[in-house]
C-alpha cells in the first residue's frame, strides 16, 4: 500500500535515513502483524503501549521510526521481544537445556541456573537461595510467579499470610500481591523458579539482593 504523506518534520534527517531503512521495513509490518495475531484493534494495542492510534498505525506502516521505549511497550503488549521486534533472533531457540552447559551466575550469595531457552515471554531457572539474604526486601510487579522446592525449607510471605514451603510444595501466586521469599534453614534453599518476564515493565524478577543486579540479567 502506498501513502503519500509527507515525512513529518520529526523524522530524522537525511544523513539517518539509512538506518531508518534498514529498520523499518522490518518493524513496521510485524508490528502490524502481531497486533492482528493478538486479536487487537489498532486503538486497543496503543491504549496498552501508552501510544495514540494515529502514532501507532504511523509505526506499523513505516511512516515513523519506532524508538527503543516505544518497542519495549510494544513488546510486551505482543508478548515478545525487542530483538524479536527488530529480526534479530533468526536462529531457532533450543527446546532443551543441557544441565553440563548451564555454568552457574552468582550474585549477592544467591545462585542462579537458566531452566529455560532465553527471549521467551517466560524464564525458568534453577536457584540457590542462602539463608539471611534478601532480609525484608517486599516485591510487588505485575506478572505471575511459580516456584517448586527442590530441598531445603522456603518461608514464602504473600500478603497478610507467611507459608513454609518443603521439598515438593510449590506456590503459583500473582506478582501483584506482595511478596518476599527466603530459606528458612541455615543451610539454604534450591527451587526452580519460573515468572513471566515480559509482563514486568522492569523485567526484573523478585529474586535475590536489592544491588541492581537481578537474574533478569541473564538473559
Amino acid at each position: 500500500m502506498s501513502h503519500p504523506e509527507s515525512v513529518p518534520p520529526e523524522e530524522p534527517p537525511a544523513a539517518s535515513a539509512p538506518a531508518a531503512e534498514t529498520e523499518v521495513p522490518l518493524v513496521a509490518p510485524r508490528l502490524r502483524e502481531l497486533r492482528r495475531g493478538a486479536g487487537l484493534t489498532l486503538e486497543t494495542a496503543a491504549a496498552a503501549a501508552g501510544l495514540s492510534p494515529a502514532h501507532l498505525s504511523r509505526l506499523e506502516t513505516g511512516r515513523r521510526q519506532p524508538s527503543l521505549p516505544m518497542l519495549l511497550a510494544l513488546a510486551r503488549v505482543y508478548g515478545t521481544t525487542v530483538s524479536e521486534l527488530l529480526g534479530e533472533t533468526v536462529v531457532d531457540r533450543d527446546a532443551v537445556v543441557q544441565a553440563a552447559t548451564m555454568e552457574p551466575t552468582r550474585a549477592g550469595g544467591w545462585t542462579y541456573w537458566q531452566a529455560g531457552a532465553s527471549g521467551r515471554g517466560m524464564q525458568a531457572l534453577r536457584v540457590r537461595v542462602p539463608y539471611g539474604t534478601q532480609g525484608d526486601i517486599v516485591r510487588v510487579h505485575p506478572g505471575e510467579e511459580w516456584l517448586y522446592v527442590l530441598s531445603g525449607r522456603l518461608r514464602l510471605r504473600l500478603g497478610d499470610s507467611t507459608h513454609l514451603l518443603g521439598p515438593g510444595d510449590s506456590a503459583h501466586f500473582d506478582s501483584l500481591t506482595p511478596h518476599r521469599i527466603g530459606a528458612a534453614d541455615e543451610d539454604g534453599t534450591d527451587l526452580l523458579f519460573v515468572h513471566t518476564l515480559l509482563q514486568s515493565p522492569t523485567a526484573a524478577l523478585c529474586l535475590g539482593p536489592a544491588d541492581g543486579h537481578t537474574p533478569g540479567d541473564l538473559r
